[in-house]
């Protein structure tokens, strides 16, 4: 079984190919926020270098959120396009999910922490039990100060991955001291090859989606939406 992934939930572009749980290859661009104009060449320059065609695809896989509007969109949008013309079925993984995954079995907890601006982030946690990745909370977007006391509260060592990691990490270290670990830099942001794996284990298990149904996971609405609400109750209020 060959999965195509793709992930563009944050700043990095990302794409891989893997074929029986065998990464095949990976293209990695973090460079600027472009992916409308990089994702379609990447795609095709690591399908050209392994000679494969859409066809040769069996799961068309994408990080589907939480992240960035623009981002999620966009890639969400590609993968449900080439699944649609090579008529293939999809997979949404969860980006949070993705991220932890790049994490290796460890006794620690593993807290990915993407950036949602003004101090907030995207955020869960997972452990490992049996050589499977667990998620024991719901999928979250929080202050971090509200993230470090319910680390806390789990009494637990615990590694943070996640471009938030940089901005945040003196605050996590300050606050959680011994129990703060953070994970390699080449790990802290998205892979694709992690989105294939975890397309590949839930495949396996029988699970699969239809382009028409697969759509981004935002867990909030954007900043737009909120202040157009809350400007319009404000309005109705007044009338």
């Amino acid at each position: 079984m060959r999965v195509l992934a793709v992930d563009t939930s944050a700043g990095v572009a990302a794409v891989a190919i893997m074929e029986n749980g065998r990464l095949l290859g990976e293209y990695i661009l973090n460079h600027k926020k472009t992916h409308s104009q990089k994702l379609m060449p990447l795609i095709k320059g690591l399908m050209d270098n392994l000679e494969l065609k859409p066809a040769d695809i069996d799961i068309y896989a994408v990080s589907s959120g939480p992240g960035s509007f623009t981002g999620l969109r966009i890639g969400v949008t590609t993968i449900k396009a080439i699944a649609y013309a090579a008529n293939k079925p999809v997979m949404g993984i969860p980006t949070l999910d993705a991220l932890a995954f790049n994490i290796s079995p460890t006794d620690s907890l593993i807290c990915p922490i993407m950036d949602a601006r003004n101090r907030q982030v995207y955020t869960a946690v997972y452990k490992w039990e049996k050589n499977v990745q667990v998620n024991i909370t719901e999928y979250m977007g929080i202050h971090v100060s509200e993230l470090v006391q319910l680390i806390k509260g789990k009494n637990s060592s615990v590694i943070f991955t996640g471009d938030a990691v940089e901005i945040h990490r003196d605050f996590l270290k300050e606050e959680l001291g011994e129990m703060c670990e953070f994970a390699q830099e080449s790990l802290l942001l998205q892979r694709a090859s992690s989105v294939a794996q975890l397309a590949t284990i839930r495949v396996s298990d029988g699970k699969t989606e239809s382009c028409f149904d697969l759509v981004p996971f935002y867990l909030r609405k954007s900043q737009a939406e909120r202040e157009y609400e809350k400007n319009h109750c404000i309005s109705c209020n007044v009338e």
